[in-house]
């Protein structure tokens, strides 16, 4: 028997985005259906991204002092084998502190991870297995 359906494949997780969950209102929910039955915006996401856009930029100013401040890294921040083995070779730990994704790349071992990270603090989300996070949990903040 042939198959014609065609086979769903896994949605891989995209590194661009994150979903997120929140709580609103019936009044604030009812206001941003009216703009989007008005044509204002697409969508009820087209409306929170904006909406979150807005207030990044509003506080721009406040954000861009404090990455100073704390020497965080903004943006996608691998971290990658090479790197952790380098440290370890050199005798010497890492303090990781991210605004976006911080992203630990599947080769590295729970074991790399623990000798060379000393804190990882990600603003925004983390992508690693589950044994690395198991592994560095009492370093996450």
């Amino acid at each position: 028997m042939l198959d014609l359906m065609p086979r769903q494949r896994p949605v891989a997780r995209s590194a661009e985005s994150e979903k997120i969950t929140i709580n609103l209102g019936f009044v604030d929910l009812g206001h941003i259906d009216l703009l989007v039955a008005e044509g204002v915006y697409g969508n009820r996401s087209d409306f929170i991204r904006t909406a979150i856009r807005r207030e990044i930029e509003r506080h721009a100013e406040i954000t861009r002092q404090s990455v100073a401040r704390k020497s965080v890294e903004l943006g996608l921040r691998p971290i990658r084998r090479a790197e952790l083995e380098e440290a370890r070779a050199a005798g010497r730990t890492l303090d990781i502190r991210v605004l976006g994704l911080a992203s630990i790349e599947p080769d590295v071992t729970p074991d790399l991870a623990r000798e060379t990270i000393a804190s990882l603090e990600v603003l925004g989300s983390l992508q690693a297995s589950p044994a690395v996070k198991a592994a560095l949990a009492d370093r996450l903040r």
